[in-house]
């Protein structure tokens, strides 16, 4: 049997809200390629999964966060164009060269590492520059570009195909701080016309819908992708046709008739009311759940909001299924981010009870929780 048909917490990643969630991006940007961003195993919708499908729908670069992801990815037979948006050390250089990954580089360092490794494997390398317009993480100063791009150029085995930059902002209803970054590449596309740089590319998912000013050569959607809103500051009201594609499930395996005044779980944290009946789920923080969520989020069973009770523990979680007593059942299907009947959970809503965002509540899905994938309408039973 395969892990998929035996672990009962699966998510299911539908690829026709991917499909859609891709149409919706593209008509924001017309004839622009979009550079999907599968980092972080793919906002941990499973990067296999999501850059196949993409492939099949026409896109073939990818942003990935490290060389380690995009080895992974060709090693899998998911043979793309890789723009590792990350920094990376000169121990990388070997690996992006053998490869032919697309580095961000922004130190001389860098370029000479990568340099002399195109020397020793008889080949070329694409990167791109990373300019610091305002994210202040890492990147070079607009003022610095020039030279750095020239020297650059002046050194083998090196094409510098883009320039890139990146929004810390966009997501927020002030654009002030955006439009000012704007304005900064924008200045950096003008000085550097005449270099021979293919692609300036510069907007995420937020000014896909927000800053169409900021499109320039390329976009790199990211959260978007997986229907997942940037924030809710966002001004365009498209922004509400993105179509989660991940679906978090997993089913009832112990059910129990507990007393009032029963503590549960570690630390008895929670005392029952009343008379209770506790439903047990496979599922804890080993597989993602957040156990700061412990005695403060509802699932879904048979489309019934049902509060979690007691701390989440390692590899399981309890539920108060006391309103379905009489009718819920051993191996009920129970929704942890997802849409049963008229209710639905979603990764925001897990998000606000942490204080966090959406990107953090997908992206922390355990590695051992199965990404199965799925067409409309389908769980994968």
């Amino acid at each position: 049997m395969s892990v998929n048909s035996i672990r009962l917490t699966k998510t299911y990643i539908h690829l026709d809200r991917l499909t859609q969630n891709m149409r919706l991006l593209q008509e924001h940007v017309g004839t622009r390629p979009l550079w999907p961003c599968i980092k972080a195993n793919a906002y941990g919708h499973g990067a296999e999964i999501v850059s196949r499908h993409l492939m099949s729908l026409g896109y073939h670069t990818f942003g990935v966060a490290d060389v380690e992801e995009g080895m992974a990815l060709v090693q899998a037979g998911v043979q793309a164009t890789y723009i590792v948006l990350s920094e990376t050390l000169p121990d990388h250089s070997e690996a992006l060269v053998t490869h032919g990954f697309e580095p961000t580089i922004s130190t001389p360092t860098m370029a000479e590492s990568l340099s002399r490794e195109t020397a020793k494997a008889g080949k070329q390398i694409s990167v791109h520059i990373k300019v610091d317009t305002g994210m202040g993480r890492v990147g070079i100063h607009p003022n610095e570009v020039k030279p750095f791009l020239e020297h650059c150029q002046s050194l083998g085995g090196l094409r510098v195909r883009g320039l890139m930059s990146h929004f810390p902002r966009a997501d927020e209803a002030d654009k002030s701080f955006s439009l000012e970054q704007i304005e900064r590449f924008k200045k950096v596309v003008k000085e550097t016309k005449g270099y021979g740089i293919e692609m300036y590319h510069l907007a995420n998912s937020a000014a896909i819908f927000d800053l169409p000013d900021s499109y320039f050569n390329a976009v790199r959607p990211g959260i978007s992708i997986y229907g997942l809103r940037p924030s809710w500051e966002m001004t365009n009201p498209r922004v509400g046709e993105l179509e989660p594609i991940l679906e978090w499930k997993t089913r009832i395996v112990f059910l129990k008739e507990v007393p009032a005044g029963r503590g549960l779980s570690y630390g008895h944290a929670f005392h029952t009311k009343r008379p209770s009946l506790i439903a047990t789920i496979p599922v804890g923080y080993g597989d993602g759940l957040n156990r700061n969520l412990s005695n403060n989020f509802d699932l879904l069973v048979q489309g019934v909001r049902c509060p979690q009770v007691g701390r989440i523990t390692m590899d399981m979680t309890l539920i108060d299924v006391t309103a379905l007593r009489g009718i819920v059942e051993l191996g009920d299907e129970v929704e942890i981010i997802g849409r049963q009947g008229a209710e639905e959970v979603t990764a925001d809503e897990l998000a606000g009870k942490l204080g966090t965002i959406n990107y953090e509540i997908v992206t922390c899905i355990s590695h051992r929780v199965p990404r199965v994938p799925c067409a409309a309408d389908d769980t994968g039973r």
